[in-house]
């Protein structure tokens, strides 16, 4: 009789832990007696169930599922019916829609992870989405056409496209009002910030050419020739070249950062029809670049050590492959095709199109960052040891969280 107690408690904390872990309990405990665990009445099914327990609490401790996707969600503007759709990164499926403006085209994404900032090209405004409820907390009044959007690294300013009136907005995070305006030729259009937040590179789609606004002064200090209607633009986690999208040359421009000068020319695409290159993103590492396609449906794969295509990702001549994003620990790269009304999810190891989700006129997209690293042992407890990615973690289990906070002489 004590032994069935002890085994009758034992399970009892053990379904503790797999509820804690998310584990269903198993179908058998659900009818689990003392009847059941008594060793003169069917041992057999108690074995069975004792082990099923315990490989399923390794399984939990383990850390099987992928932690950092986990709390990895992808936001997506939904142009032609004022919506975002927000889809989440383990099981890339749509899991809420916020309504916002009229015509949702542009999206960045705080590096905190706590905002995301919309640009709306009917009604000029910027909206502010609180990412943990999901819902719109601010609209900052803007001019109509509104495109591109670029956060800094400290997360402190925003930096709005504004095509036609020739303007770059810069608003202040905190209080989200404008707090100066840049003069820009010639169609401001996209926009990448140094990682050290010194300097905005701004496309002028009409202009061939790259403008360097210096943030200490909101001034342009550089001007940069590249190839025709140049759309969007990406740098380096090293902050060493920025890559530039011309749609009408069907090429990607290389600009070193430290000179401000063109230092080489990509053709991407396919070389048999026009191709319009238009969105690009870059790895964590830095050793590749995404380049979407529009016309021709593909998307180009780009050595930045090389700076030479060595990949070509089919996602649908129709489809018209818009903007894309990078998750944080760089295994999957998200595709908007704006005419196929989905996003293509690509797995950058084998560069395949692994999922496809439904979105409708899906354009611009951003992806939540993933915790850098824990401060406190506390934040390793009660699983929350899965939202750190690179490059700390991923960690498997709290033990190595645990660890990591050690070595690096946190409390």
């Amino acid at each position: 009789m004590i032994a069935s107690f002890k085994l009758i408690a034992a399970a009892v904390v053990l379904g503790s832990v797999l509820s804690r872990c998310q584990v269903s309990w198993p179908s058998s405990l659900t009818a689990l007696s003392e009847r059941d665990v008594t060793m003169t009445h069917k041992p057999i099914r108690l074995i069975v169930t004792v082990v099923l327990i315990m490989l399923l609490v390794t399984y939990c401790i383990s850390g099987a599922v992928n932690s950092t996707q986990a709390q990895i969600r992808t936001y997506v503007a939904n142009d032609c019916n004022a919506m975002v759709s927000v889809i989440d990164s383990t099981s890339n499926t749509v899991v809420n829609t916020i309504s916002v403006g009229i015509s949702p085209i542009e999206i960045a994404i705080t590096p905190n992870g706590t905002r995301a900032y919309l640009t709306d090209r009917t009604t000029g405004t910027v909206s502010v989405i609180d990412t943990g409820t999901n819902t719109v907390i601010a609209s900052i009044p803007l001019s109509p056409s509104l495109h591109g959007i670029a956060i800094t690294p400290d997360g402190t300013r925003a930096y709005v496209m504004n095509p036609q009136a020739g303007t770059v907005s810069v608003i202040n995070t905190a209080t989200n009002t404008v707090v100066a305006t840049v003069m820009v030729s010639s169609g401001p259009f996209k926009a990448a910030i140094t990682p050290d937040g010194t300097r905005v590179y701004v496309t002028q789609l009409l202009g061939a050419a790259v403008s360097v606004i210096d943030t200490s002064t909101n001034t342009i200090n550089s001007t940069i020739t590249v190839g025709s209607e140049p759309w969007g633009i990406a740098i380096t986690p090293d902050g060493t070249r920025a890559y530039v999208t011309n749609r009408n040359s069907d090429t990607v421009s290389v600009i070193e950062t430290a000179s401000n000068t063109g230092i080489a020319t990509i053709a991407v695409g396919s070389s048999e029809i026009r191709d319009t290159p238009q969105g690009i993103a870059i790895t964590p590492n830095g050793s590749r670049a995404y380049v979407t396609n529009l016309d021709s449906g593909i998307v180009s794969v780009i050595d930045t050590v090389s700076n030479t295509v060595i990949a070509t990702i089919a996602v649908g001549i129709a489809s018209g492959p818009h903007a894309v994003a990078i998750t944080p620990d760089g295994t999957r790269a998200y595709v908007t095709n704006i005419f196929g009304n989905t996003v293509s999810v690509i797995d950058t190891m084998s560069n395949t199109v692994v999922a496809t989700v439904p979105v409708e006129c899906p354009t611009g997209i951003g992806i939540t960052p993933a915790p850098l690293s824990p401060n406190t042992k506390d934040e390793c407890k009660d699983r929350g040891y899965q939202k750190f990615g690179p490059p700390a973690g991923p960690f498997k289990n709290q033990g190595q969280c645990v660890k990591y906070v050690n070595e690096h002489s946190h409390n």
